[in-house]
């Protein structure tokens, strides 16, 4: 009997994961998949090269050949730990942060920077063809999370869509909607929020008074669970554990990622506005890619002449996509037109000519 003699009618719990410390000593026994060479160093290879994509984005944006754009700065192992997880006919629904998921799935880097640099061609990119494009506004991708998840469950398909976003979007009435309907009817959904402790400028305390954003799943009637986003051993071992239960039939699964934004929110933003250089320069020492590197290297895995071929790849890759990036000649204005109706109005199809200079209209 709780106080005052009222029973109790339910308790809840939230579990945290991580598996290695930011030292890369392990904190407790690994999954299965960590004892895979090939596998680890396959994530490593792919936020590195997330990371050196996301440098060489913010130049092009300095220099005026892209636009606002994103980066995933102290966030790799989020999207690329989840994305390893998925298989491919699964659905991905991401938000604008993240690049390390799309890079996994198949989507080459120049569609990516495309996209970032105003050209929607960027959207019909080389993965897996059911995944969504980029969500830009926040958190308006979950209920489409929830009606893809939906079709699954109809169509009796073992597959699985995979919503991603960041902490600020759990503050909007899109994601509780999504959650619930998600929750009433156990669907094949899973919601991984990116806890980088800032929605731009926003703290996640003046965000909410929750303890954890991973308690929220619980109000929609499921399992949340926080990890250590920072650790893509971690943040693999749950994706694939949520993926496999929400494969299974077992419903929906919440996903609290915990790391930090060591970037700016968007090259259009200015972080030391509204944070102090001092906490940044804390919160490397938890960085993903150190972590995961120290541990290969105790572990005899991974060695300085592979790490000094990767950065050379790496840098090769980047620069042959930039040069992809910028030969691609722009669409004509008039092709604006061309994905809007299936018969062209009249008075739409007159101005159409016109920018195409095709005489009188």
């Amino acid at each position: 009997m709780a106080d005052g003699g009222l029973p109790v009618v339910a308790r809840f719990e939230v579990r945290h994961r991580n598996y290695l410390a930011p030292d890369g000593s392990i904190k407790r026994p690994l999954p299965a998949f960590a004892s895979d060479a090939g596998l680890l160093t396959a994530l490593y290879r792919a936020m590195m090269l997330l990371r050196n994509f996301d440098r060489k984005a913010v130049a092009l944006q300095r220099t005026g050949r892209l636009g606002t754009y994103a980066v995933s700065l102290g966030q790799e192992a989020v999207s690329v730990g989840v994305a390893s997880a998925m298989r491919e006919d699964d659905v991905l629904l991401p938000s604008y942060r993240d690049n390390g998921a799309l890079i996994w799935r198949g989507v080459k880097l120049e569609e990516i920077l495309l996209f970032w640099g105003g050209d929607e061609r960027g959207n019909h990119f080389s993965g897996p063809v059911q995944d969504f494009p980029f969500c830009v506004p926040v958190g308006s991708q979950a209920p489409h999370a929830a009606g893809v998840a939906y079709a699954f469950k109809l169509r009796k398909q073992p597959r699985v869509a995979i919503c991603m976003f960041g902490d600020g979007a759990t503050s909007k009435g899109d994601v509780y909607e999504a959650m619930n309907f998600a929750g009433v009817h156990k669907l094949p959904v899973v919601f991984v929020a990116t806890n980088n402790q800032w929605a731009i400028s926003v703290p996640l305390r003046l965000q909410t008074g929750c303890e954890t954003l991973a308690q929220k799943a619980i109000a929609a009637g499921f399992i949340g669970e926080q990890v250590d986003g920072s650790d893509v051993v971690a943040m693999r071992a749950a994706a694939e554990d949520a993926i496999a239960a929400a494969r299974d039939g077992k419903g929906p699964r919440f996903i609290e990622a915990v790391t930090y934004r060591l970037g700016d929110h968007t090259t259009s933003d200015d972080a030391l506005r509204y944070r102090s250089a001092d906490e940044v320069q804390a919160r490397w020492k938890e960085e993903p890619l150190t972590r995961l590197r120290s541990y290969l290297v105790g572990q005899k895995m991974w060695s300085k002449a592979e790490e000094e071929q990767l950065a050379a790849e790496c840098h090769e890759r980047v620069e042959a996509a930039v040069e992809r990036y910028l030969a691609t000649e722009p669409r004509r204005p008039e092709s604006m037109f061309d994905h809007l109706y299936a018969d062209l109005p009249g008075v739409y199809a007159a101005q159409r000519r016109e920018l195409a200079g095709e005489g009188d209209v």
